[in-house]
């Protein structure tokens, strides 16, 4: 019996305790246009305390694509650990990540599979993703400045100076993944299993980083459903900003932190000194209309015109936000699917 083909890509998943959002993403895998034959699910159990093991490995006799349930040891935790055990199960030399809780429109793959026939030398590809939700206010402000991070992110790597990136839809080269190491030099930080790898993979291979602008390639995900869920959230992003060895990363961050910090000052001076007002509306005027010029493109690309109206209450709680933000994760500890994180 002839051994079967080697795919093009290997799609990794983490899970821990996702049983309820599993069958919707294996609907939206086994819906993909690329040929079945071409890809393959790996998906590593991180000790879930649901039926996520079970559901998996009942799913493996009936989808029409190669599933394999990967579980980890005792001493293997974190989503790291698990994107890593699936990734030496893999066969594929290309591999593609994604979140259990997202959901995939069915060209997802087929959108990949064409830029790298354009873009023989990738080694890495950033893929777009967008927050769902219910149409409030809360939504709006959280769905908005998340499209600004992947329209930045991505902007960044269209000028070949990479800063970030999303976990839940992007792809590596085997081979870049071990010539850099993998997360061999950051193991100890429980984020940034998609950032510290960008960054490392530009360095190694300059030109080889690519974000794919494509709308059959968008990745959805539901947005945290209460402010706290999303301030936690951002204080896991957070926690590994200390650890960048990304110039342009640390340059982007300061830059954003300083200018939202310098409106609200300046609003503090309008009010100590009422003669300041035309120089502090002419500040906010222009980093409103910046922003205004990079988010209107990237909000139509997804779809959500209509978030540009939640620019200026964004903008006039980002300072604050971005500083408690900061400094949390900066301290390092949070509370993620059920574990305390350092």
């Amino acid at each position: 019996m002839p051994a079967p083909p080697v795919p093009l890509f290997s799609v990794l998943i983490a899970a821990r305790n996702e049983a309820a959002n599993l069958p919707q993403l294996l609907q939206d895998l086994t819906a993909q246009t690329l040929l079945a034959s071409r890809f393959e699910v790996l998906i590593a159990d991180d000790h879930s305390t649901d039926a996520t093991a079970a559901l998996v490995a009942a799913a493996v006799q009936e989808t029409s694509f190669a599933l394999r349930l990967v579980s980890l040891s005792t001493s293997q935790t974190g989503k790291k650990a698990a994107l890593f055990a699936a990734l030496q199960a893999a066969r594929g030399p290309w591999l593609v990540c994604t979140d259990a809780d997202c959901r995939l429109g069915p060209g997802w793959l087929a959108a990949y599979a064409a830029l790298i026939r354009r873009a023989s030398q990738a080694n890495f590809i950033s893929g777009p993703v967008l927050l769902t939700g219910p149409s409030t206010f809360l939504h709006w402000l959280v769905g908005l400045e998340f499209a600004g991070l992947i329209g930045v992110g991505g902007a960044c790597i269209a000028r070949q100076h990479p800063t970030m990136c999303n976990g839940a839809n992007l792809a590596y080269r085997r081979e870049a993944f071990a010539t850099v190491g993998g997360y061999a030099d950051n193991i100890h930080v429980a984020s940034g299993d998609d950032e510290f790898l960008l960054h490392k993979i530009h360095a190694a291979f300059p030109g080889s980083v690519h974000f794919l602008a494509d709308a059959a390639a968008i990745v959805r995900t539901a947005a945290p459903d209460t402010l706290r869920a999303f301030l936690r959230q951002r204080v896991r992003w957070a926690s590994k900003w200390r650890h960048y060895q990304s110039a342009a990363s640390r340059r982007l961050a300061l830059l954003v932190l300083g200018a939202n910090v310098a409106l609200a000052v300046g609003v503090g001076a309008g009010l100590r000194w009422p003669a300041l007002w035309p120089w502090v509306a002419a500040a906010w005027a222009l980093k409103l209309g910046a922003d205004a010029w990079l988010l209107n493109p990237v909000l139509g690309f997804f779809g959500r015109r209509q978030w540009l109206w939640g620019l200026l209450p964004l903008q006039l709680l980002y300072a604050p936000y971005a500083l408690a933000v900061g400094l949390a994760g900066w301290r390092g500890g949070y509370q993620w699917k059920g574990r305390a994180v350092r």
